[in-house]
């Protein structure tokens, strides 16, 4: 069974990171540009996830990456991105705790994401970890016109447990 861990995004990362995004959001993966943009930008907090494996990419392989903006008062998921060939084991749903672990930290009242109407895993994931759908963002996802959900986890309240078996991608 491999062995993934957290750690902070280093600039050495961008390829891979970059690398996955094509993989997962085609026309629409961010360029080398934006994610530094993104990066640059105040509030901002990135992670990726790597593993442990014989045989595995290489020396701290990333396998995921995810992306926090904190404003305040709320917390944004920027992004959450696994691997295809690790999806559904468990490393979105670890980036996701992290994520949500770090807005608890800053006194973030609640995180908010947007998320495909048609990501069955994603919404999975982000239900039992307790986000509840706000409303639908009509043409969201460009270029392919897809709409997205709007949801929100309230954080005034106290933690919940849910299940560990979903990704996002």
């Amino acid at each position: 069974m491999p062995e993934f861990h957290v750690r902070p995004l280093r600039s050495s990362d961008f390829d891979r990171v970059l690398w996955l995004e094509r993989e997962l959001f085609g026309a629409g993966a961010w360029t080398y540009g934006m994610l530094a943009d993104e990066l640059a930008a105040l509030g901002r907090w990135y992670i990726v996830a790597t593993v442990d494996e014989p045989g595995s990419i290489g020396p701290d392989p990333v396998i995921g990456y995810a992306g926090l903006w904190f404003d305040g008062d709320d917390a944004q998921v920027m992004t959450i991105g696994v691997a295809r060939a690790f999806q559904r084991s468990g490393v979105g749903r670890l980036l996701l705790d992290e994520l949500i672990a770090h807005a608890r930290k800053l006194k973030a009242n609640a995180v908010l994401l947007e998320v495909r109407v048609d990501n069955e895993p994603a919404l999975a994931m982000y239900r039992r970890s307790g986000f509840e759908v706000l409303a639908v963002r009509k043409r969201y996802y460009q270029p392919e016109n897809k709409d997205a959900y709007t949801m929100r986890l309230d954080l005034r309240s106290e933690p919940r447990a849910a299940a560990d078996d979903g990704d996002a991608a």
